[in-house]
């Protein structure tokens, strides 16, 4: 899952940047508004945490016209000091969730789990597709009666385009998901090509779903 951080505090971003990469997301800091316009203008991320601390109104203007957008990216509010009135207006122009500082880290990557969930599973832990069933807290594919056997690249794409069912994912956003970067795919995507031949070899019949998208990428649909 992909989190975009923008705040210019850079020892609370850099902060919550680490725990999270340890928590297994993918992470981006930007230190101002217009960064965080360009990066979901033209890539995709599950959650931002927006840092409203240092300049407010730029921030909430930023929260408003990204729902005006209607971008589907969960978003927290990150504020240096807790408001009822500011919780509720950042709330009301479209915010998923608010905290103050001092921010605990454990609590902010269970909110963000929460967020994610509300966005892309209803609320749910399971994401099913015809007979397919994946569970998201346990990592466990099933079709049927029969647990698949994934590697963690193989279910880390399947994830990524079931939740995106339907969208397709370019080569570059798959690379950058599983390795953190995308240098290593630079000039050749043999790599990944393979994690998805294995896939769709695991997933038998349901493996027709994912489609090629040549000269872009995959995408999963019925």
């Amino acid at each position: 899952m992909r989190v975009l951080i923008i705040s210019q505090e850079t020892k609370l971003a850099q902060s919550i940047y680490r725990h999270l990469v340890h928590e297994n997301y993918i992470c981006k800091i930007v230190y101002n508004v217009e960064d965080g316009k360009h990066m979901i203008g033209n890539f995709n991320f599950e959650c931002i945490l927006l840092d409203i601390s240092i300049s407010k109104d730029d921030g909430l203007n930023f929260l408003q016209e990204a729902r005006k957008s209607k971008k589907k990216e969960g978003i927290i509010v990150l504020s240096g000091k807790k408001t009822t009135d500011e919780a509720i207006h950042s709330l009301k122009l479209g915010a998923d969730d608010y905290m103050a500082e001092p921010l605990h880290l454990g609590e902010l990557s269970a909110r963000i789990e929460a967020v994610i969930k509300r966005k892309y599973l209803n609320n749910d832990t399971e994401i099913r597709f015809k007979d397919m069933a994946v569970n998201t807290l346990s990592r466990k594919v099933t079709i049927g009666n029969n647990k698949i056997g994934l590697t963690k690249a193989e279910y880390d794409i399947l994830l990524l385009l079931l939740i995106n069912s339907g969208r397709v994912i370019s080569k570059e956003e798959i690379a950058e998901r599983l390795t953190g970067q995308t240098d290593i795919y630079l000039y050749n995507f043999d790599i990944l090509y393979t994690h998805i031949k294995n896939l769709k070899k695991k997933l038998s019949l349901l493996g027709q779903y994912i489609k090629t998208i040549y000269g872009i990428g995959y995408c999963i649909m019925e």
